[in-house]
């Protein structure tokens, strides 16, 4: 393991000459809690070769068709371990009915996102203007705590030698954490355990400081499920970045080389209450980067995904590569989740097929920075492709803006107050 110096080099310039060479900057936009049957069910044939549902099973073999709900609502699903298991039933996935709500009636996770007034447009704009996966999944089977772990370093376990990996959110996280917090741990064999929430492995960003490239990870506070650096004994008393920062950066010419962007609770996708304000979140993100008199559309691939499932219904069952390659049983994989990818490379409309997880994001950072492999490779990243079918065109297209409610303005003078804070 190497100690990190707080430093940040900013603007490392590298050259782009066509889409399967360098981009200078990376950046992974990581939203919550949603599925794609649940987040673009409101129009299923948007566009040619997308896979979705527009109804589920229920443990009794009934057919449930899904239902609109807003998308900022009163109905969190439960979305921990225990309600991976129930959801998928032995991969019936069929589980789903055990949640019910006031808000949403007696099937509450058989629903997709009331798009009727525009809400999440800007996510079917973003999908039919660039990339749209059909087989992304989350690569852990709970919530956001390991999901965000994953999303770091392609692992949760707390150790590089360990067989054990975090399934669910501790009471506090991190390596500043109170003595006495713990978060759950599964062994091959499925027994449970708990240890201490501040782990010993490498991660994405060693590989980065290696090779003298910048990182910057932006987030509501320096703690919490959402801030992966807060978890690691190497990085958590590194500097972290307020969500908004992003923005600004990016004005000033200051992105770094590969950035995680997590939101604010009122601008995540996170059900129970959240603000609708997490399309235009992404949108003036992508539209901030296009724009730029830095030159960033033309070297800028951006990655947008969802955490985890948020316990909302989804058709498709997760590939179960864990039960065979002998790596993380009883851990991988969780559901789909959605995954967009931006750049000036990537055909419009441009559906895939290929099965995609968290690893994968790693993997395109390796192989874009021709960086390796992150730990003793068997992490995820070792086993996921590197996205790059995602980027064939050799002659970049134009940058065409995304419209959204709120532009950047609106997220840079919102002061962020303890009631932006994150959800589980």
């Amino acid at each position: 393991m190497k100690r990190l110096c707080t430093a940040i080099i900013l603007g490392l310039a590298l050259p782009l000459a066509n889409s399967q060479v360098q981009f200078s900057n990376v950046v992974m936009i990581i939203q919550e809690n949603r599925t794609p049957d649940n987040l673009f069910g409101s129009n299923p044939a948007f566009e040619p070769g997308v896979d979705l549902a527009t109804s589920g099973l229920n443990k009794q073999n009934q057919v449930i068709p899904l239902a609109p709900l807003s998308l900022g609502n009163c109905f969190d699903p439960g979305h921990v371990y225990s309600s991976f298991l129930d959801d998928y039933n032995d991969g019936a996935m069929n589980g789903f009915d055990d949640k019910t709500s006031t808000c949403s009636g007696a099937n509450g996770s058989y629903h997709y996102v009331d798009n009727s007034t525009g809400t999440v447009q800007p996510y079917f704009d973003i999908a039919t203007g660039y990339g749209f996966a059909n087989y992304m999944f989350q690569t852990n089977e709970g919530p956001s705590y390991p999901a965000h772990q994953f999303l770091l370093s392609g692992t949760s376990a707390p150790s590089e030698d360990s067989d054990l990996f975090a399934i669910d959110d501790p009471g506090h996280s991190g390596c500043a954490a109170p003595p006495t917090s713990e978060v759950k741990l599964i062994a091959p064999d499925g027994a449970y355990s708990f240890t201490y929430p501040c782990f010993t492995h490498d991660t994405l960003v060693d590989l980065l400081v290696a090779a003298g490239l910048s990182w910057k990870y932006y987030a509501t506070k320096g703690e919490g499920y959402w801030y992966a650096p807060n978890s690691i004994s190497t990085l958590y008393t590194e500097p972290f970045y307020t969500s908004p920062t992003v923005l600004t950066d990016i004005q000033k010419c200051q992105l770094a080389n590969v950035s995680w962007v997590t939101p604010t609770g009122p601008n995540s996708d996170h059900g129970g209450g959240s603000n609708p304000g997490g399309p235009s979140w992404v949108a003036s993100i992508i539209n901030a980067i296009g724009d730029s008199p830095c030159g960033y559309w033309q070297n800028t691939a951006i990655l947008v995904t969802w955490d985890d499932w948020g316990g909302w219904y989804d058709h498709v069952p997760p590939p179960m590569f864990g039960q065979t390659n002998g790596w993380g049983v009883n851990v991988v994989y969780g559901f789909r989740v959605p995954l967009l990818v931006v750049s000036a490379y990537t055909p419009p409309g441009y559906v895939d097929n290929t099965v995609h997880d968290f690893g994968s994001m790693l993997h395109f950072v390796e192989t874009n920075f021709g960086l390796g492999l992150i730990g003793p490779g068997t992490y995820a990243d070792s086993y996921a492709d590197d996205l790059m079918a995602f980027f064939p065109l050799t002659v970049p297209n134009a940058f065409v803006p995304i419209p959204a409610r709120f532009n950047a303005a609106h997220f840079i003078n919102h002061k962020v107050t303890p009631a932006d804070a994150e959800e589980d």
